[in-house]
C-alpha cells in the first residue's frame, strides 16, 4: 500500500510507526515543511508555506484560522502537484491535526484513508485558560480566542476517517461528537533503551561530572516556560536548595516560547525566572544544559535521584514517561494529564501544581531518603512497561489501527 505521513516537523510523533510500515513492505513517503531539518530514513517530499502577516483587527478570532488554513492549502497545492505530475495517489494518509496540514487533502484524494493524531482540542475554560491566573487570565477574551483556536481542529477531524490520541485525558479534551471518532493509543517508549543503568555517568556542557547514586534533581522540558511549571520550580529552588545543601539540580530546556506568551522584557522565560531567584541560591549547584543529546538525555535520567515535572492542563511531555521508564522517582504535578499516569504513592508523587512550598519540601524528604521510595520507582518502570512500551504495546497497536482503515 502508499502511505503518505503529512507533517511539518516529519517526524514528529512518528518516528518508529513510519519505517516499521516500510519495513513491511508498504511504500512509505512523507509530505513536509521545506524549513524542516530533521532527519528521517523515509522519502520525504516538501511543500513551501511562507505565512503572510495577519491582521488581527480585520481577522479578530479567526486569524489563528487564517495561517492555519493557509498551510493546509500550500499542502493541498503540492499534494495537487504529486497526482498531477507523478500520478502518486496514497491509499492512506497519515498526518498532525494542530497546523492545519490535512484540511483539504480530501480534495485531492478523495479515495485516500485519513488519519489524524488529534493531539489536543482547545477549549475556553477548564484547561489550560484560566488554570494560572499569573499568566493566563480567563478574561473572556481570551476564553473566546481558545475556543476559536479549536476551529481547524474540529474541521480536520471531521474529515478524517480516524483519530488518534495518545492518552485519553488528551481525547477527552475533544467534544462528545468528535470523541468517538477518536482512538487512544500512546506514542511508545522504547524501554529496551530507556531502563535504568546504575552504573550511568555524565558530563555535563559546564564540566560537571554526575553518576547515579548522587543527590542529583531534574527537570526537563523542551523549554523553559510557565506552561510546563518552570516558574513554580525556580520559585521553590532557594528553599529546596537550604534544605539539602549537597543537591545538585540539572535543567534541560531551550528559551524558546512553544507555548503561550512570550515573557515581557527579556530574550526568554530562563532568565526572566532565574533573576527573580539568582540571590538566593548556589548557582554553582544549578546547571542549565540547554538541550541535550538525546543520549545525553538518557544518562541523565538514568542518573536521576529525583526527576520534577509540572505541566498545565495540556499536552503531556515524553520526558514524563520516559523518566519513569528509566527508574527514576517522578514527582509531578496534581494536573489532569499527569494523573492518569502517576498514581500517588504507589508509582509517582504529586503535588499541586501551584504550592511551591510544597514542592520544596517533598522534593527534599526524596532527595534524602531514596531507598524509601525504591518500590515507587520500581513500580512506576513496570506500569510504562505493561501499558506504553514500544515495541510490545503501543507499535503493535497502531498497526493494527492502520492495518484496519487499509482494510476499510
Amino acid at each position: 500500500m502508499k502511505i503518505l505521513f503529512v507533517h511539518q516537523n516529519f517526524p514528529g510523533q512518528f518516528p518508529h510507526l513510519a519505517p516499521e510500515l516500510m519495513r513491511q513492505g508498504h511504500q512509505v513517503n512523507a509530505l513536509t515543511d521545506g524549513a524542516n531539518q530533521r532527519q528521517s530514513s523515509i522519502p520525504a517530499w516538501r511543500y513551501r508555506f511562507q505565512p503572510q502577516p495577519v491582521d488581527p483587527a480585520a481577522t479578530r478570532l479567526g486569524r489563528n484560522y487564517t495561517t492555519m488554513s493557509d498551510r493546509g492549502v500550500a499542502v493541498a497545492r503540492a499534494a495537487l502537484q504529486l497526482r498531477q505530475r507523478e500520478g502518486y495517489i496514497p491509499d492512506l494518509i497519515i498526518g498532525h491535526s494542530g497546523w492545519g496540514e490535512t484540511l483539504f487533502l480530501k480534495e485531492v484524494w478523495p479515495g485516500a484513508k485519513l488519519l489524524v493524531y488529534s493531539e489536543f482540542y482547545y477549549r475556553g475554560t477548564g484547561m489550560d485558560v484560566g488554570f494560572d491566573p499569573e499568566f493566563s487570565p480567563a478574561s473572556f477574551d481570551q476564553v473566546m480566542i481558545a475556543q476559536g483556536r479549536a476551529a481547524h481542529l474540529g474541521q480536520a477531524l471531521l474529515h478524517a476517517d480516524m483519530g488518534l490520541s495518545p492518552t485519553y485525558w488528551q481525547a477527552s479534551t475533544h467534544p462528545p461528537a468528535l470523541r468517538q471518532r477518536i482512538e487512544v493509543i500512546f506514542d511508545g517508549v522504547d524501554t529496551d533503551l530507556v531502563r535504568p543503568v546504575p552504573s550511568a555517568r555524565l558530563r555535563l556542557p559546564d564540566g560537571t561530572d554526575l553518576a547515579a547514586g548522587d543527590e542529583v534533581l531534574t527537570f526537563v522540558n523542551r523549554n523553559l516556560e510557565p506552561y510546563r511549571g518552570y516558574h513554580i520550580f525556580m520559585r521553590m529552588l532557594p528553599e529546596l536548595m537550604a534544605l539539602r545543601p549537597a543537591a545538585r539540580v540539572v535543567i534541560v530546556g531551550g528559551d524558546e516560547v512553544s507555548y503561550g506568551a512570550a515573557p515581557p522584557g527579556a530574550k526568554g522565560w530562563k532568565e526572566h525566572f532565574l533573576r527573580e531567584v539568582r540571590d538566593r541560591i548556589d548557582l554553582a549547584r544549578v546547571h542549565f544544559t540547554g538541550k541535550l543529546p538525546y543520549s545525553d538525555y538518557l544518562k541523565l535520567l538514568q542518573i536521576s535521584r529525583v526527576h520534577a515535572y509540572l505541566t498545565y492542563p495540556f499536552v503531556l511531555s515524553w520526558s514524563m514517561v520516559e523518566a519513569m521508564a528509566a527508574g527514576a522517582l517522578v514527582v509531578a504535578s496534581r494536573t489532569a494529564p499527569v494523573a492518569e499516569l502517576i498514581r500517588h504513592g504507589e508509582n509517582g508523587l504529586l503535588v499541586d501544581f501551584f504550592d511551591q512550598q510544597a514542592w520544596a519540601r517533598q522534593l527534599a524528604i526524596c532527595l534524602e531518603n531514596p531507598g524509601q521510595y525504591a518500590p515507587l520507582r520500581e513500580q512506576a518502570r513496570a506500569d510504562v512497561l505493561r501499558q506504553y512500551d514500544l515495541k510490545r504495546v503501543c507499535l503493535p497497536a497502531q498497526l493494527a489501527l492502520v492495518n484496519r482503515l487499509l482494510a476499510g
